[in-house]
């Protein structure tokens, strides 16, 4: 750990938070106006200040515009921001767990086993059920971690070939079944299938982001709790036990977690990659690597980054629009391309 990191602050930690939380307020705003509908400036603002109940004059939006705008629009960029910050908060954890800078949760397998399993869950009904998506795509997620790991080896020391191959085999398996259930699905749940193959933010409901919200906050709590032992752990495990850190148990709750996490993200937006892998690298690069405050950079950054890549996905074949997966695809595979050059 470097001498900067070393004397991390808690007043360093909030400033660079309430800086990305401000980037983040700005592209919020700016991302009202991406969309084939045109708004005017003032109209939006006022209509935004609407809601408010000290604010003074009302904008004049005609019931189409306050339909797009609150409806469809802000419940959007919001679920965006919400899924961006879980998958990179998620990526930031197990490439520390792993101590891996090429690991993520799409690479790994980790989304594409909760994109399955909440195929399965689509498949066979259990959308209806009270966090039914959610909870089979948890257990599809912790499988695949599972599936992950095991194939890696048990040794202490995990080489990142041996990762990478296995997050490979992971998804060329998980790849598979979906196309298998998407084949023996019925057509009535055939286009909720396709959805999640997608990875498409057009769908979002608000208890879509209210749970999305509250699985994130509850696994960020936990993963920010270990942030110091995950710390000491990247200097290596026989370090770390020396230290008293229980190195099993802070594995154990940190995978869980971030498998949550992405798994609740995955089951309300579809198969999103490159973010977890994206944006804690550069957050690592830009701000250092103590966890305690990669992790908030990680959240708000991802964030900031999947608005500002669904807001491309709505304008650049405007009026109509490309999945989401499809822009974080097209920066981060090159990204991956670079790191895996840079790191052999």
């Amino acid at each position: 750990m470097s001498h900067r990191e070393s004397h991390l602050t808690l007043k360093r930690v909030f400033r660079v938070s309430i800086f990305l939380l401000a980037v983040l307020a700005a592209v919020f705003l700016l991302a009202l106006f991406a969309g084939p509908t045109p708004f005017d400036v003032s109209a939006v603002f006022k209509g935004i200040l609407s809601i408010f109940p000290f604010a003074g004059e009302r904008a004049q939006l005609s019931e189409a515009e306050q339909a797009i705008l609150f409806s469809i629009r802000i419940p959007r960029i919001v679920f965006a921001g919400i899924v961006g910050a879980s998958l990179s908060c998620s990526g930031a954890v197990f490439q520390g767990i792993l101590r891996n800078p090429l690991a993520d949760p799409y690479i790994l397998g980790v989304s594409g086993g909760a994109a399955t399993g909440a195929i399965v869950a689509i498949v066979f009904g259990l959308d209806s059920l009270p966090f039914g998506v959610t909870a089979v795509a948890f257990i599809g997620g912790i499988f695949s971690i599972l599936l992950v790991w095991g194939l890696a080896g048990s040794s202490a020391e995990l080489r990142t070939d041996r990762i990478l191959l296995s997050g490979v085999i992971v998804n060329a398996f998980f790849s598979a079944l979906i196309m298998f259930l998407v084949a023996v699905a019925g057509n009535d749940r055939l286009q909720g299938v396709i959805f999640w193959l997608m990875g498409d933010l057009g769908m979002a409901e608000k208890k879509d982001i209210i749970l999305a919200v509250l699985f994130m906050i509850a696994g960020f709590i936990v993963m920010f709790f270990y942030a110091r032992d995950l710390n000491v752990m990247l200097a290596g495990e026989d370090t770390a036990l020396q230290l008293g850190i229980n190195v099993k148990k802070t594995r154990v709750a940190m995978l869980l977690a971030a498998s949550l996490v992405t798994a609740s993200a995955v089951a309300m937006s579809g198969i999103i990659g490159f973010v977890g892998l994206i944006i804690p690298h550069i957050a690592r690069m830009l701000f250092g690597s103590d966890n305690r405050l990669l992790l908030p950079a990680s959240l708000l950054s991802g964030g900031t980054f999947l608005i500002v890549a669904d807001a491309i996905a709505r304008t650049v074949i405007a009026p109509s629009e490309l999945p989401v997966g499809v822009i974080t695809a097209l920066c981060g595979a090159p990204y991956f391309a670079y790191l895996m050059k840079r790191s052999k």
